[in-house]
């Protein structure tokens, strides 16, 4: 997230502390990383939305989840416009970082080694979603 950018959903450091856990907020707002294996959401198989864990904007449909072998939950294409997109040149090396696009927060990052029909791997840090099953996973934004 560049601090040029402005979103929706603008708020202090302090406002995301209160309402974000300590390492939602590390990853979320400080484009920290969770440790692979460790999401609940990597054996999330059932229908539903993948939502922000920040903001609640769905963004991606649990019809384009697959199983990476990263470690980490993986799907190949957003919900259009749900994201975006910035260099990312930490760690000395270069990625795609992804973050939402309704509030800025740091999701995780993008790989040109992803299946059909996209060829993307969309890996995301698990604690960076929350998870809506079946019915009501339509989108209400």
């Amino acid at each position: 997230m560049s601090s040029k950018e402005t979103y929706p959903v603008e708020k202090s450091a302090e406002e995301w502390r209160r309402e974000l856990t300590p390492a939602q907020f590390h990853v979320l707002r400080e484009h920290g990383t969770e440790r692979a294996g460790t999401s609940a959401l990597l054996g999330e198989h059932r229908a539903g939305m993948f939502r922000c864990a920040a903001c609640g904007q769905p963004l991606f449909e649990s019809s384009t989840k697959f199983d990476s072998g990263s470690g980490w939950p993986s799907f190949f294409k957003p919900i259009e416009r749900a994201v975006g997109t910035a260099q990312d040149r930490s760690l000395f090396m270069q990625r795609t970082e992804v973050h939402c696009a309704r509030c800025g927060s740091h999701l995780g990052h993008v790989f040109p080694d992803g299946p059909a029909p996209t060829g993307l791997r969309y890996c995301m840090n698990g604690i960076a979603l929350t998870f809506q099953p079946g019915p009501g996973a339509e989108r209400t934004d």
